[in-house]
């Protein structure tokens, strides 16, 4: 009933979102049963008690990771001889309703997949979108020709384990409908462990995609935090129990394979990285009119990047470096939790910066235009000396130059001096210095700038690097027949 007064309450109240998901809410607790009610007023509790209740789910999930139960039995008939390999990947999210580098990375992916000759299909988590406040109760949807199904069950389980046996039953009557030779599940642990049941079940492969590191993630978002915090160790001893019972792991970088081989019994790793789509390869686009709109002078020098603003990307770095140099625009592209933080530090520091909010992707390019130079500014955080981004990929297809933090993960796309300038994390002097050779220098800025293009277009683009899953994926899939 849940789901059901929630698409209720949204077609009756006005476009307001804030309003629709609070209308919801209100009509959940009065008509939903006694254990629904309270895991709603869970997500109100203060801050201590919500800790407590995230880790003892977590303990919950990693007993459940802990017993050994037996294969249910039920094969999966195997497809006609000659048809086409069909990949059912199970993520977080998913476009059209969300768009990050998440979502980017899934569609691009599959995208690949499916010109290799692969059926990928793509399988959200239980309740999205619904869980979010979006307004989109459709089972299935189509992006480019790629179909993006949900499971949305009447009311919500009590209880993480409950949840991951609820969108195994869901996800389920897909397996039997398509009849995949794979399941291919990107982090978190939960869409693991949903893809775990569903092998328990129906004796298909598993692949686990860890696209980051949660825990290290969590951390890097709130600087009261430490590794000897609870949630921390057993979201790290989750994620690690999933990465040992797959079949096989994929991740995004070097840095990452070494990490999750660190953590010991983990079979094979494999690194998928990030890439771009031909198209980010094309010329760009005139940037002039934008440029006019944005109400940047001719012949200024535009800083900037595309980013989700979290306080590890670093962007109040770079806003303290415009302040010391004064002679570039800034041109900030995305949203995030850090937005009104650093709106109210570039005032203070009367620093000429245009914040644009979030652009669909398909505009990402025409913002690329009006940049001289493409910033990542990440701090040096674990998470981000693990993690590859996306973002700076597109930026050197595009042929822009790129200055960015000296964190291990951006040294596995950067050459210093050849293609990208590397500087000190967290150090806004030594940002503004190393801007310098940049802004003055329109002809370092582009060599610069096409030695990354020809770089990206010979190591990462989509098809080239989702083709090192093509082999993996027969294997496994000939082990488990």
């Amino acid at each position: 009933m849940f789901f059901f007064w929630s698409v209720l309450a949204w077609r009756h109240v006005s476009a307001d979102p804030r309003r629709a998901v609070r209308l919801a809410v209100r009509l959940a607790l009065r008509v939903a049963p006694g254990p629904v009610r309270t895991r709603f007023r869970a997500l109100a509790a203060p801050a201590p008690q919500r800790q407590d209740r995230e880790s003892r789910e977590l303990r919950e999930l990693l007993d459940d990771a802990a017993q050994v139960r037996p294969r249910a039995g039920r094969p999966v008939p195997a497809r006609p001889s000659g048809a086409r390999m069909t990949v059912l990947h199970l993520v977080t999210n998913a476009l059209p309703r969300t768009q990050a580098g998440y979502t980017v990375r899934t569609h691009r992916v599959v995208s690949a997949q499916r010109e290799l000759g692969l059926d990928p299909h793509v399988v959200t988590r239980l309740g999205y979108p619904l869980t979010q406040g979006l307004r989109d109760a459709r089972p299935r949807c189509e992006v480019d020709g790629i179909p993006y199904h949900r499971l949305l069950p009447w009311t919500p389980p009590k209880g993480p384990v409950r949840e991951v046996r609820k969108a195994a039953d869901l996800a389920g009557r897909l397996v039997e409908e398509l009849r995949p030779s794979v399941l291919h599940a990107a982090s978190n642990h939960l869409n693991a462990a949903v893809a775990l049941e569903l092998r328990r079940r129906y004796g298909l492969p598993v692949v686990y995609e860890v696209r980051g590191f949660l825990e290290d993630s969590w951390l890097s978002r709130d600087p009261a935090r430490s590794t000897e915090d609870e949630f921390y160790r057993l979201t790290r001893e989750l994620e690690t129990a999933r990465m040992r019972d797959a079949d096989l792991v994929v991740t995004l970088g070097e840095a990452m394979r070494a990490e999750i081989l660190g953590r010991g019994g983990v079979g094979d790793v494999l690194v998928v990285p990030n890439a771009v789509d031909d198209t980010f390869l094309e010329p760009l686009p005139d940037g002039g009119k934008l440029r006019a709109d944005l109400g940047i002078a001719e012949g200024e020098v535009v800083v900037g990047l595309t980013s989700t603003f979290y306080g590890f990307e670093g962007i109040d770095t770079l806003i303290e470096a415009a302040a010391l140099r004064r002679d570039f625009t800034l041109l900030l592209v995305g949203d995030g939790p850090e937005r009104p933080a650093l709106e109210r530090r570039a005032a203070e520091l009367d620093v000429p910066a245009i914040f644009t909010g979030r652009v669909p992707v398909d505009q990402v390019r025409r913002y690329h235009a009006v940049l001289d130079v493409f910033a990542v500014p990440r701090r040096a955080d674990r998470v981000c000396q693990l993690v590859t981004p996306l973002k700076p990929l597109e930026a050197m297809a595009a042929g822009i130059p790129v200055i960015a933090s000296d964190v291990k993960a951006l040294r596995e796309i950067i050459e210093p001096g050849v293609t990208g300038t590397l500087t000190l994390p967290e150090d806004p002097e030594a940002w503004a210095n190393c801007l310098d050779q940049l802004i003055y220098s329109p002809e370092l800025r582009g060599e610069i700038g096409q030695a990354a293009r020809e770089w990206v277009a010979a190591n990462r683009t989509w098809r080239a690097v989702t083709a090192r899953c093509l082999g993996a994926y027969r294997d496994l899939a000939s082990a488990a027949s």
